[in-house]
């Protein structure tokens, strides 16, 4: 889910750099725009290290989804407020919403299972011993 979501990131931010140039984001201040721009290069760098299995790999996506979502949300706050259900589409705000808080809750837990190098315990207990 990790990859597929950062690739998909980084396609919708090529295009809207193909389409709108450097002035794509001129809606957003300017520290917003150029992390907007630079995430054409942090959200692939995200996925890539997201498949290579490193450990540090998705509190790096947790960071970058964090950021993403807090730039996203200051942008648009007041028209969410002003008109919430516009926002309810699967485009824009919502799947970047939905899919920073996936990686937010899983990125601890992933870390932990990368850490540990993915070994699973297939020790059988023995059964307790009744009476």
């Amino acid at each position: 889910m990790y990859v597929i979501g950062f690739l998909e990131g980084t396609g919708a931010h090529g295009y809207f750099l193909a389409t709108g140039g450097l002035s794509a984001y001129d809606y957003a201040p300017i520290p917003v725009q150029l992390f907007f721009h630079a995430l054409l290069l942090l959200d692939p760098l995200a996925a890539l290290v997201i498949i290579r299995a490193r450990p540090g790999g998705p509190l790096f996506a947790a960071l970058v989804m964090l950021a993403d979502v807090v730039g996203n949300w200051s942008i648009a706050w007041s028209a969410v407020m002003t008109h919430p259900l516009a926002f309810l589409r699967p485009v824009g705000l919502l799947p970047i919403t939905l899919f920073g808080v996936f990686v937010l809750l899983t990125a601890l837990p992933l870390r932990r299972a990368l850490t540990s190098g993915g070994e699973v315990d297939t020790r059988v207990s023995p059964p307790a011993e009744a009476g």
